[in-house]
Parts: C-alpha cells; sequence; structure tokens
C-alpha cells in the first residue's frame, strides 16, 4: 500500500509565508508528477502546481511567482513554498502523485488526506 502524509498547513497573515511538505510512503518503484490542488469552501478542486520527476514544472496565473514546488525524489518527497498570500489562497492543500508500486505495474494515481491552510488577518 501506498500512503501519502501532508504536513506544514495553518494560519497566516496576508503577506504571509508556509511551506507545505508531502512524503509518500509503502510499495514503491518509481514516482513520476507530483502535485498539489487545493479546494475552498463550496468550490471545485483546482491546480496549484505539478513537477515531474526531472524537475519540470507548471503553475496556474494564480498562483505563478508566489508558490513554488520542489520535489527530493531519494526522499519521495514533494514540497509546495507558498509566499505573499491572500486570503482567497485559503483552502484545504491536497497532495497528488502518480506511482508505479513495481516496475511492472501500471501507473496509479494518489491522494494525501489534505491540510488547512488559512489566510486571514
Amino acid at each position: 500500500q501506498v500512503q501519502l502524509v501532508e504536513s506544514g498547513g495553518g494560519l497566516v497573515q496576508p503577506g504571509g509565508s508556509l511551506r507545505l511538505s508531502c512524503a509518500a510512503s509503502g510499495s514503491i518503484a518509481r514516482i513520476t508528477i507530483m502535485g498539489w490542488y487545493r479546494q475552498a469552501p463550496e468550490k471545485q478542486r483546482e491546480l496549484v502546481a505539478t513537477i515531474t520527476s526531472g524537475g519540470s514544472t507548471n503553475y496556474p496565473d494564480a498562483v505563478k511567482g508566489r508558490f513554488t514546488i520542489s520535489r527530493d525524489n531519494a526522499k519521495n518527497t514533494v514540497y509546495l513554498q507558498m509566499n505573499s498570500l491572500k486570503p482567497e489562497d485559503t483552502a484545504v492543500y491536497y497532495c497528488n502523485a502518480y506511482i508505479r508500486s513495481t516496475l511492472t505495474s501500471p501507473l496509479r494515481a494518489y491522494w494525501g488526506q489534505g491540510t488547512q491552510a488559512t489566510v486571514s488577518s
């Protein structure tokens, strides 16, 4: 079994920063794309950032220039550095990863349990 465990959420004032972490554990042969998504109350889940195993990143315009995704392949961990936070960034943030449990098994998408980030004065 594979698990993704997130940490690092919390309450921060507008303009502040938070750093989220997500560690994958269990039966893992290979991780391809890792990413972060978020879901605000009464809104659909949306993409925040993705990163390939080679380090290529992708961000939507809403967070570009403020958020940075990175990963440590040796630790099967992905990070999200969030700077210049705004109240509209308030959401539950979910980690996502595409993982092969063995070298011959298909890629499967896994999700973390979510961590709350609240931006408020």
